[in-house]
């Protein structure tokens, strides 16, 4: 079986490939951009099974699929985005969350082993996924958070928040009035309670409320810097992998 992974980050695919080593799944093949994938998938007789990160170092790894008929079952493989997940559920193998757990993995690698006798090859619809990237599925979100500062409890409604950063092990958020105030939670765990047409990710450490940006000015390294009305305490800047879907994001 022909089994390849496409991560633009080397240490997490060579920890993959030791992971998929041991469910006796052998990945040969590792590629690291869109680009690179591309003139693989040009000169090479097409996997089995890809493993797949979204965001690569060059682009969207959609854009790999713009370029060149790959008829190959799928396993995404993502560190956010998660309101696109329910149309890889329904287009795809399986979705993995970063850092990828060995029994979600395994699960995954089960699932595409059962549909083997019953299909050659998975087409995906890369059309309908990139909208919903952008137009998201409705669901409820987050409307307000409750605080605890010493013995009392402040709650803080969404439309009062500019941003929420990591610092030192810990996630804040950061309200129009100038408080940061420390929440019980992860940027990882907000994904599934903020509305993506408000708040954006536009880096590891940062999401960014749209209402509260005040200026933008090129920065290096192709990325952007972000002013937001009262945050001042660090640098906000979008990192390069993401300039382009925040470009998109902002219209």
């Amino acid at each position: 079986m022909n089994v390849i992974i496409i991560e633009d980050e080397k240490p997490s695919a060579r920890r993959l490939q030791r992971m998929l080593f041991e469910l006796d799944f052998k990945a040969e093949t590792m590629l690291h951009s869109v680009e690179e994938s591309v003139e693989w998938f040009q000169n090479n007789e097409h996997p089995d099974l890809i493993f797949l990160d979204i965001q690569l170092s060059d682009g969207l790894s959609f854009e790999i699929f713009e370029q060149v008929e790959v008829k190959s079952a799928i396993i995404f493989t993502t560190a956010y985005d998660e309101y696109a997940l329910q149309a890889f559920k329904l287009n795809s193998i399986d979705y993995l969350l970063k850092p990828i757990d060995e029994d979600d993995l395994a699960k995954a690698v089960s699932k595409y082993k059962e549909r083997l006798p019953k299909q050659e090859a998975v087409t995906l619809d890369f059309d309908d996924i990139k909208k919903l990237l952008v137009n998201p599925i409705e669901r409820d979100y987050k409307k307000r958070f409750s605080i605890k500062v010493g013995q009392h409890l402040k709650l803080v409604n969404i439309d009062d928040i500019e941003c929420f950063y990591s610092e030192n092990k810990g996630t804040y958020l950061h309200t129009s009035e100038g408080r940061n105030y420390l929440l019980d939670t992860t940027l990882e765990q907000l994904e599934n309670e903020l509305e993506p047409q408000t708040f954006f990710r536009i880096n590891r450490k940062f999401y960014v409320n749209i209402n509260a940006i005040k200026d933008m000015v090129s920065y290096t390294n192709s990325r952007l810097q972000i002013k937001l009305n009262s945050y001042n305490e660090q640098e906000v800047i979008v990192a390069r992998e993401r300039v382009k879907d925040f470009k998109a994001w902002l219209e």
